[in-house]
């Protein structure tokens, strides 16, 4: 058996090929570099593989050391080629994002998150790891009969409910797992309830403004009440095993702009029952609003941060009336409750794992006693991001697989995954 895997391309008809004269390479902020195959992992089931508009696929010549372009159909010469890249399940974090050559006047890719991959033994390898061992949103675990069955269901019978409707839309339209997962009554639950933010993300999955790129999922266009809230969350908590629900969702924008409807809809769900766990998923820029949703019930808070370095998070974020300090104040004040604290960390290889980067992250840690890093893949355009945030490409990696080993030797009492854990 090989252990080294090949090059795939895909070829003028889209089927997806390999080459065997080139090995697989990588990429860490858009840095070519070669693929260790003890990183390598089988395709993850509900995986799905993308092909790269205008983008020429990269590999590594073992013969004569060094990376070449693919420019050409090796077995139709003269045709085109284009490079694939994988798009892994939930619960996988990638170590190489893909290695291709941009030609000029290529279009941006859209706000998926995008990891190397190759062949080697008959199967599609990605370098990943599975950072996190709940199966909540393993393809294999998702009955989509008796999920429509029972979001159909749902909505008719509670046709008043607008969120109820929202979330059906989101289950059977876009495939949200969190919303399959409400209508399969088990884990965590999705409640968004904000249209509106108070930051301009350039990576938003729910608005984009002057980049020409289709949002992955519609925003919610209203903001329910706390009835409307309540109606959801309080069968799930007294009825779903790890029971969580969540306000803050990719189809919204900040929860937090709508504190008083929060707070009145944790009231309430906690008034019915004393199950589950309330959580938030937030940029964290209000810490007074989470100080009072701690006071009303909230149990955990999952901040999104794509960086601890501020330069660089308010380059991505482009916040409207909040930094850094705001973002990380919140952490601490949900500590200070007694709560759980996570950061949905966007992992980007070749950045997330700079040694500036992994100083930055060490001393958030130690500042606020977090108690979960969810290492989440960046859906983003690789180069479009360098760019935006004019990251030194040079700087000093780790390497992601070295930056997870170091981060579980120094806080052996932190958690790395990738999902809003159910709390005793």
């Amino acid at each position: 058996m090989k252990n080294q895997a090949t090059l795939v391309y895909a070829d003028s008809q889209g089927n997806i090929l390999d080459w065997p004269d080139l090995e697989m390479a990588g990429a860490c902020a858009g840095e070519w570099e070669k693929t260790v195959s003890s990183e390598l992992i089988a395709l993850p089931e509900g995986s799905e593989l993308f092909l790269l508009p205008d983008r020429l696929p990269v590999g590594y010549n073992p013969d004569k050391r060094r990376f070449e372009v693919l420019s050409q159909d090796p077995f139709s010469p003269g045709k085109p080629v284009r490079a694939v890249a994988a798009f892994i399940s939930p619960a996988y974090t990638h170590l190489h994002s893909p290695a291709y050559k941009t030609n000029a006047g290529a279009p941006l890719l859209p706000l998926f998150a995008y990891t190397a991959v190759g062949w080697l033994n008959g199967r599609f390898v990605v370098p990943a790891v599975r950072i996190d061992r709940d199966r909540r949103q393993d393809f294999c675990n998702f009955d989509l009969k008796l999920i429509e069955r029972n979001a159909r269901r749902r909505m008719q019978a509670e046709g008043k409910n607008r969120l109820i409707q929202h979330l059906g839309k989101c289950a059977l339209t876009y495939g949200c797992p969190a919303a399959k997962n409400l209508f399969m009554k088990r884990w965590e639950a999705p409640l968004p309830s904000s249209p509106e933010c108070n930051a301009r993300c350039i990576g938003c999955i729910s608005r984009q403004e002057g980049t020409g790129l289709c949002p992955t999922q519609d925003r919610i266009d209203f903001v329910p009440s706390p009835e409307e809230i309540s109606e959801v969350a309080i069968p799930h908590l007294r009825e779903a095993q790890r029971a969580v629900v969540s306000f803050g969702q990719g189809c919204e924008g900040e929860p937090l702009l709508q504190a008083k409807t929060l707070e009145h809809s944790i009231q309430m769900i906690r008034k019915a029952t004393a199950r589950g766990t309330i959580n938030l998923n937030t940029n964290g820029s209000l810490p007074d609003a989470v100080e009072r949703l701690c006071r009303a019930g909230l149990q955990s808070i999952r901040v999104s941060m794509n960086s601890a370095r501020p330069q660089y998070y308010e380059k991505y974020f482009r916040p409207k009336g909040f930094n850094f300090e705001q973002a990380r104040d919140s952490i601490r004040v949900v500590k200070a409750a007694g709560g759980f604290a996570s950061i949905n960390y966007f992992v980007f290889p070749g950045f997330t794992d700079q040694e500036s980067e992994w100083q930055s992250l060490r001393k958030l840690i130690a500042e606020t006693g977090l108690d979960l890093i969810q290492m989440r893949n960046l859906n983003i355009d690789p180069e479009w991001y360098i760019d935006l945030l004019e990251v030194d490409r040079k700087e000093k990696k780790l390497g992601m697989s070295r930056l997870i080993g170091m981060l579980r030797e120094e806080f052996p009492d932190l958690r790395l995954g990738y999902f809003n854990p159910s709390l005793p």
